[in-house]
């Protein structure tokens, strides 16, 4: 019979309903049992024992929340009686033991990626055009639209016929409640069989803000030029703005001093007009698809993986089966020599001493401290905090404060040793776990992992969320069956069955590893990919939660 209740940790001193629970159900663990006190949704937490207000309350072996008013046994965890606390940390020196998983199944397995004159292999070949102000979206805007239609990477839009039912109906006098038909149309043949796609960075910098601002996403916008699924870039620059064309490319060379794919760049403020600057981008752009178009996807061995690890929408079960499994895919890839990229700094809130012991670069530790007490400190100041990441849809779903979150979230990571902690937009260089500084936001964060180089990401969901990134192809890993089932058109793996006790969390973390060596190979698209889920949001380095 399937569980009702679940300890994650020894230490733990609450346990999480698998299933809705009925108020006056018994439930138990390893021989205790409580009668439930009011129905209790699948999800959220239960009090085992009274309480007293000010008792700490353990999950995931840490401290996540102390209590503000006496509870008693059987209760529901909520926001009115937890608040959000979390364990001090201090640096300590590297003392830390790792047995790493047997990778027996994967070690002599390559994926078919396109190798870069640096060495790095990419898991796509796109194009990218850059605009290095805000003034030139509307240029981007006209090309993608030109590039798309054209070549074959536009996405079927069938709400064009849709809306057209609509108004046919409406002319003729007829009822409009007219249901959609999903059926996808045909896409074109693309032209260039080894272009994966033509992507835009649109973005809303580049000038205004602060100088600050321009000068970070300089470094932004050179990482994604010099990100190993870029084959090529064009470049469209107004001229006057804050972000000059000289300090991008001088970002590239101090990024990579080596750096040669084609650059082409196009400056409105010197060009003729409008229409002779957008038809010579396009120009240019063709010529240099043609010369990218001859690459060809080569096998590599596995240790030219760099996946960046990520969650959004997240719900009571994601540190449970979707993050410890994604984990579980992490030391698997840390074990053959790749790298891991675990970001979302308000969501280490709370496990930061765990990772301070796992880091091996006493200077890297030390960073480590530096960058979330300034991030949080920053927050507090402006009547924030970490302990206000949760969203609603968290909250409702059982994430009740913020370290319950960070201590489920941070199981994406798996269970290495750190090599490294970077800031936003700093290269990944060691092969291993290695931390970034991002946001929580799932946008902002994505899109500073791919600036860190990830070449893949795998994106889980409890609630589900429509994210992509425009160079790194994004993997979504479902928290529950139900909804994998439900959103099954943005959804590519299920770890529900781990929920339903049908799959162990190493059985699920090899699946997901072979997924991600097809989607490395181009023989599986994700469905963000497909749908050309394409966010990209720069972090100005303002308090963003």
């Amino acid at each position: 019979m399937k569980k009702n209740v679940l300890k994650i940790n020894p230490k733990d001193n609450v346990w999480v309903a698998l299933q809705n629970i009925s108020k006056g159900t018994i439930v138990s663990i390893d021989g205790q049992e409580v009668t439930v006190q009011e129905d209790i949704s699948a999800k959220h937490k239960i009090y085992p024992t009274d309480f007293k207000k000010g008792d700490s309350i353990f999950m995931y072996g840490v401290l996540v929340g102390k209590l503000t008013l006496d509870v008693v046994a059987g209760a529901r965890m909520s926001t009115e009686n937890l608040h959000h606390a979390a364990q001090p940390f201090v640096f300590k020196p590297f003392d830390y033991t790792w047995q790493a998983p047997d990778i027996t199944k994967f070690q002599d397995q390559t994926f078919n990626g396109y190798h870069r004159a640096d060495g790095r292999v990419g898991t796509a070949n796109y194009w990218l055009f850059v605009p290095t102000v805000f003034c030139e979206n509307r240029n981007l805007d006209v090309i993608k639209e030109a590039l798309h239609n054209e070549l074959g990477y536009e996405v079927s839009n069938q709400y064009k016929q849709y809306t057209k039912q609509l108004l046919n109906a409406y002319k003729e006098g007829k009822d409009i409640s007219i249901p959609i038909n999903l059926t996808a149309t045909t896409k074109k043949d693309r032209v260039f069989e080894n272009i994966d796609g033509i992507k835009f960075l649109n973005h809303q910098g580049g000038c205004g803000g602060i100088r600050q601002d321009a000068a970070v996403l300089s470094k932004l916008l050179a990482a994604y030029a010099d990100h190993p699924n870029v084959a090529g870039i064009t470049v469209l620059s107004l001229g006057c703005q804050n972000l000059q064309l000289s300090d991008f490319e001088k970002d590239i060379k101090d990024r990579n001093p080596n750096f040669n794919k084609p650059l082409y760049i196009f400056e409105q403020q010197q060009s003729k007009s409008e229409p002779e600057l957008i038809a010579d981008a396009i120009q240019s752009t063709f010529k240099g698809l043609v010369e990218a178009n001859k690459s060809k996807r080569a096998p590599a061995p596995l240790s030219k993986l760099c996946i960046g690890v990520k969650c959004g929408g997240s719900d009571g079960f994601s540190g449970i089966s979707a993050n410890p499994a994604v984990g579980y895919c992490a030391d698997l890839v840390v074990a053959l020599g790749g790298q891991i990229l675990l970001a979302e700094f308000p969501e280490l809130c709370g496990v930061e001493q765990e990772l301070i012991n796992r880091t091996i670069d006493p200077l890297a530790a030390q960073k480590f401290i530096q960058l979330m007490t300034s991030y949080n400190d920053a927050a507090l100041k402006v009547g924030s905090g970490f302990h206000m990441n949760p969203s609603p849809g968290n909250i409702k779903d059982g994430l009740i404060t913020d370290a319950i979150k960070s201590a489920g979230a941070a199981k994406k990571g798996g269970n290495a040793p750190i090599v490294d902690v970077l800031d936003y937009t700093e290269p990944a260089l060691k092969a291993g776990l290695n931390l970034v500084c991002t946001p929580g936001n799932d946008v902002e964060a994505t899109t500073g992992k791919a600036a860190s180089g990830a070449t893949l990401i795998l994106f889980t969901t409890g609630l589900g969320t429509p994210t992509g990134n425009p160079v790194c192809p994004t993997i979504k890993v479902a928290s529950n069956t139900a909804l994998a089932k439900r959103m099954a058109d943005i959804i590519d793996i299920d770890t529900g069955p781990v929920i339903e006790g049908e799959k162990t969390i190493e059985q699920m973390g090899e699946e997901i590893l072979h997924y991600c060596i097809k989607a490395a190979s181009g023989e599986i698209t994700p469905k963000a990919v497909l749908l050309n889920q394409d966010d990209f949001i720069p972090w100005k380095r303002g308090v963003s939660l």
